[in-house]
């Protein structure tokens, strides 16, 4: 019993110090969304360079997601996710005391791919630390950690906002020095159990380590889920992208607001969305799962619609952030993290999430730099492509994933792949 109870509590430490990448990783692009538009008052610039710099962060979130995936199943999970966090704090530094405009672009280039290393590396560190009975609820716990990095955020956001620039520094400041104590926690954990089971069989077929290794997930099997979960994860982050990075232009520009109204408002909404996080944690390891899914995708379409059919004022925008948060916890991305981890092996298991974050991003950048235009046209339009993208992303993960069976390290294709390679 009481090695049962220790195993418990190293999986839920292991949740919590892996799991800080998502609070950095909501931190970066709250942070950046709200700093930038701190920022541009003192260095003179527009939602031209505002734009830019925020499809910026998601594309080397993207990029960073690709290259730390298959870093974190080749080298372990430990090394990468150090390594990750150290340059996560340079480019938080480099962007909390950044003298001009120029500087931004480094600080968040560097920022955003840290983050995207980091995030398939640590994400697969706590599926292996966990059980089948709580696996889910751990990976879920990471997006209320998610949650608390925009808490802490617009926390910041209603008591600074005021300051101008001063502000901007003090949000980029919070995430050096939460960076800084996470990664000296960090460095006393020890490497995942499941990955050195794995590195030892790579090391009997070093051709395992090459481009080779990847060819399970060519399989039918693998590449369905990972084409159906990248597909799934890009359509839904559209609509979270979005709101998480022109949610401070739209309450200040469009509907009139202050910065500081912004943070607070937003503030409250991410509380009651954490609230639904804590009924998926415990929904989501048992048989009523896909229900509550349905639930939350049929709330969160309706979000959507309020302020696209009735207009973009602070209270539309109040009603859309309240129900979106709640019906997202459940029917967004933290069921991705949670798929993700159920439908590949260990061996494959960050790569696959480092392609489908680096494809998710990828979107989200692109999408984005067209933010502004469909602004211009009418506020009210990019409420109809949320509800568009998300409704194609909800079909998917109802009848495609949801079906799916989960993966296990003793699968068939594995073992095959493992022997024509040693042959």
């Amino acid at each position: 019993m009481s090695t049962t109870r220790s195993a418990t509590r190293h999986a839920w430490w292991v949740a919590f110090l892996s799991g800080m990448v998502s609070y950095l990783d909501a931190g970066a692009i709250v942070t950046t969304g709200t700093a930038l538009v701190l920022y541009s008052e003192e260095f003179g610039f527009g939602i031209e360079t505002i734009a830019p710099l925020s499809s910026i962060l998601t594309f080397s979130i993207a990029v960073g997601a690709l290259i730390g995936g298959r870093l974190g199943d080749r080298f372990g999970r430990r090394r990468i996710f150090i390594i990750t966090l150290t340059l996560f704090a340079i480019g938080a530094a480099v962007l909390t005391f950044a003298p001009g405009t120029a500087w931004l672009y480094p600080g968040i280039i560097l920022l955003g791919f840290a983050a995207g290393a980091d995030l398939p590396v640590s994400m697969s560190m706590i599926a292996e630390a966990a059980t089948d009975e709580n696996r889910g609820k751990l990976v879920s716990f990471t997006h209320i950690l998610w949650m608390g990095g925009v808490i802490a955020v617009n926390l910041l956001g209603a008591l600074f906002g005021g300051l101008g620039a001063v502000a901007g520094r003090i949000l980029y400041g919070h995430l050096l020095v939460i960076a800084i104590v996470v990664l000296v926690l960090r460095l006393q954990l020890p490497e995942s159990k499941a990955w050195q089971t794995t590195a030892t069989l790579m090391a009997v077929n070093p051709e395992m380590r090459g481009l080779r290794a990847l060819k399970p997930l060519l399989s039918r099997r693998y590449m369905s889920a990972l084409i159906a979960t990248g597909v799934f994860y890009a359509l839904v982050n559209i609509a979270a992208n979005i709101n998480g990075q022109f949610s401070t232009y739209m309450f200040t520009t469009v509907a009139g607001a202050t910065v500081s109204t912004a943070s607070t408002i937003g503030l409250i909404v991410t509380i009651v969305s954490t609230v639904s996080l804590l009924l998926l944690m415990r929904v989501v390891d048992g048989s009523h799962r896909m229900m509550w899914f349905v639930i939350m995708a049929a709330l969160s379409l309706v979000a959507f619609m309020i302020p696209a059919t009735i207009g973009v004022t602070v209270l539309t925008l109040v009603i859309f952030g309240v129900l979106y948060s709640i019906g997202g916890a459940v029917a967004g991305e933290p069921m991705y993290k949670v798929w993700s981890q159920e439908l590949f092996p260990t061996s494959h298991r960050a790569t696959a999430q480092g392609i489908t974050i680096a494809f998710t991003r990828i979107v989200a950048a692109l999408v984005g730099l067209y933010i502004p235009s469909l602004i211009a046209f009418g506020p009210s339009s990019i409420y109809y492509l949320m509800a568009a993208t998300s409704i194609v992303a909800f079909v998917i993960g109802i009848f495609w994933i949801g079906r799916m069976p989960k993966a296990t390290d003793d699968d068939p294709a594995l073992r095959a792949e493992g022997e024509s390679v040693s042959a």
